[in-house]
């Protein structure tokens, strides 16, 4: 190995099949969120009371958090890249069923196929990415990807408000076909990517490894990559910081509470919020929180030289101090729509900096061979509560709404504040191994 490694440039590039990869991923994610809001607008589509309306707005994370835990162990036992097949297969269905979705029935049955396959599709991006992407570019890459749920956010409520003058079968078709038409180009985008390359190799799949090496990279860069990773480690081996063992406990308390904080806080008042209190104010709800999120997320751009950990507590100290401040001026902002909006922007901005921040550290610090299952593990308690939280909220008054949201945000915070006094740094350059430990605990 040590001759391989004296004939390899030290420095990885950005490859053709990195190209694919990146539109693969963040077109899965555009989609997720895509799906995500469709039951927002879905609770405009039939009459139905309280209750229902209730329960059409849970249905989303319900059935997001079961295909989450299908797929995550699904991932880890077939592999990366046959999971994304069999999730593509399920949009196209439930997106053609949407369009003769006529009944409130039909809209959940729907519904529950696009979402089962939307959880799926994000928890094994957040595994896949990690592994695939090149060290340099691992943490720059995912946030970026992150960054299309936003877009799937903005895209669906340009959709909506456009229709909304037509007829519900119209909507309905035109939100079906944008969905295709993204999941005609996903298609295409991964006909082109290899499998996970770690995944195969923790599987024992060597031979199979070395082929998809030998056409998707070439053996030269796949091996200046394992030298840039290997030079990451070694140097990361150097500070006690980093290379301290950071324990599962830990990783899960921090994980749950602030991917719980990110999910809770957030569709609370972007999905949740219009449909109980702003009923003709859904799309622009959606649109300014998702818009303002994907211009914020341009900041991916600087994510491998930044800290996670001071991220992590600015996104959610920011959330916190921003809903304290909505709470406050609740009399002013309730009587002037300008005012909401502006805090809603002012808001969004560190929702969207803790939300890309945590949903980027929850898939880079378990071991690869269960790097899937954990991290659907996090996401189905955390999304699981959020489900909680719209029956408990359902009757409150606005008041006691925002008041409720403050104390979502402090249960993130708590977890951002542990992982900044006792985690490890997983960003500024640090590879795979050292976010998850792997190389200084093989026993991890």
């Amino acid at each position: 190995m040590a001759s391989q490694e004296t004939n390899v440039h030290a420095v990885e590039h950005w490859t053709r099949t990195d190209n694919w990869s990146f539109w693969s991923f963040g077109l899965g994610m555009l989609l997720e969120n895509y799906i995500f809001s469709m039951a927002t607008f879905a609770t405009g589509w039939v009459t139905m009371p309280k209750s229902l309306q209730s329960l059409l707005l849970a249905w989303a994370p319900i059935w997001l958090v079961i295909g989450i835990a299908v797929a995550g162990p699904l991932a880890d036992r077939i592999g990366r890249k046959n999971t994304f097949y069999t999730t593509m297969s399920l949009y196209g269905i439930g997106a053609i069923g949407i369009v003769f979705s006529q009944t409130y029935v039909l809209i959940l049955l729907f519904l529950a196929l696009l979402l089962f396959a939307a959880g799926g599709e994000m928890n094994t991006i957040m595994a896949a990415s990690h592994e695939m992407m090149p060290h340099k570019h691992r943490s720059k890459a995912m946030m970026l990807e992150l960054n299309f749920i936003n877009l799937g956010g903005v895209i669906i409520a340009i959709v909506t408000l456009f229709s909304a003058s037509q007829q519900i079968a119209f909507q309905r078709g035109m939100i079906a076909v944008t969905l295709l038409a993204v999941l005609i180009v996903m298609f295409l985008a991964r006909r082109n990517t290899p499998e996970s390359i770690p995944w195969l190799e923790k599987r024992g799949y060597h031979e199979r490894a070395q082929a998809e090496i030998d056409r998707f990279y070439g053996r030269e860069e796949y091996e200046a990559r394992r030298l840039a990773a290997r030079t990451a480690t070694t140097a990361a081996k150097q500070a006690p910081s980093t290379s301290r063992r950071v324990g599962i406990p830990l990783k899960l308390f921090v994980t749950i509470t602030t991917s719980f904080a990110g999910a809770a806080g957030f569709g609370l008042m972007t999905y949740v919020l219009g449909p109980n209190y702003f009923p003709n104010f859904k799309s622009e709800i959606v649109l300014i929180a998702t818009g303002t999120g994907l211009i914020s997320g341009f900041l991916g751009f600087w994510a491998d030289r930044l800290s996670r950990k001071k991220l992590l507590l600015l996104g959610y100290g920011g959330s916190v101090a921003l809903t304290i401040v909505i709470w406050l001026t609740l009399g002013a902002w309730s009587k002037n729509l300008a005012l909401f909006w502006i805090l809603l922007i002012l808001l969004n901005l560190f929702v969207n900096i803790g939300y890309l921040t945590e949903d980027t550290l929850k898939g880079e610090v378990w071991p690869t061979q269960s790097r899937g299952t954990y991290t659907a593990f996090v996401r189905f308690v955390s999304i699981g509560l959020y489900v909680a939280t719209i029956y408990i909220t359902q009757s409150f008054s606005l008041n006691a709404y925002t008041l409720f949201n403050i104390i979502i945000w402090v249960i993130g915070l708590a977890g951002a504040i542990a992982w900044y006094v006792r985690g490890v740094e997983t960003g500024q350059g640090a590879s795979l191994d050292t976010a998850s430990g792997e190389s200084f605990f093989p026993d991890h």
